[in-house]
């Protein structure tokens, strides 16, 4: 990519998708409403893969009409992002604790299941494996030193919820939530939240952030329950390449 383009959109491949899935992935993030020029120097980079996930930030009418007129490209998801600004002394809830490099667990395993996600929203992702994506992400998260778990334990020193969350600069970013189906309604996740928060702070983060679905709307709530702000609303694309829907 040119120069000017650069400044307006971020293209990488997507290596773990990659190996995942068994196709050639990439992501495009469109930071900014972009020319036509940049529009059809970045529908050029496209071709060379089977699949492209396009992240339009801030959900920009000039993008989104864009890819609606010259690709095949459907809408797959809207993703929420939160933050919330940390500025004070916070206290570490009872029955939590926070580990890093934390070694495999196959009661956090069991418990990762999420209704929502576009693993499994999108039919083509679904049957490579897409309800297996976010048990794998925590399984890959196991053991690494950069990523963390605050866990939930019940009276009978059982896994009852966990927050796998990573440090970025100086921002906390939770990456999966998840509390056992047999505890919900319970605040186990206010509490996970809140350990985090204390975590995160001794760490000497400033802010927390987090992102989610449009359609979860209880994890929307979630987030506003525990303090933070909408502060972006990205549409999220998936195309595929003619040829390549149909492999395996």
């Amino acid at each position: 990519m040119n120069n000017n383009i650069e400044n307006s959109v971020t293209f990488y491949e997507l290596k773990w998708d990659t190996d995942y899935f068994g196709i050639n992935c990439a992501k495009a993030i469109l930071h900014k409403p972009l020319t036509l020029s940049e529009w059809n120097e970045l529908k050029d980079l496209f071709r060379y893969y089977q699949f492209v996930s396009i992240e339009n930030r801030n959900s920009e009418p000039i993008n989104a009409q864009f890819i609606g007129k010259d690709t095949t490209a459907f809408l797959a998801d809207v993703n929420i992002q939160f933050k919330k600004k940390l500025d004070k002394l916070y206290e570490m809830p009872e029955n939590i604790t926070v580990h890093q490099a934390l070694e495999r667990n196959e009661q956090i395993v069991e418990i990762a299941e999420f209704q929502f996600s576009k693993f499994t929203e999108d039919p083509d992702l679904a049957k490579r494996g897409g309800d297996k994506v976010y048990r794998q992400w925590v399984i890959s998260s196991f053991g690494k030193p950069d990523k963390y778990f605050a866990l939930s334990v019940n009276e009978d020193n059982e896994i009852n919820g966990f927050l796998l969350h990573s440090y970025q600069d100086k921002a906390c970013v939770v990456e999966l939530i998840a509390v056992s189906k047999n505890v919900t309604h319970s605040g186990i996740g206010t509490s996970l939240f809140r350990a985090v928060e204390y975590s995160a702070y001794e760490h000497g983060c400033d802010e927390i952030k987090v992102g989610t679905q449009v359609r979860n709307i209880r994890a929307i709530n979630f987030y506003h329950k525990v303090g933070c702000k909408q502060v972006g609303c990205h549409q999220v694309y998936h195309l595929w390449n003619c040829g390549s829907r149909n492999e395996n």
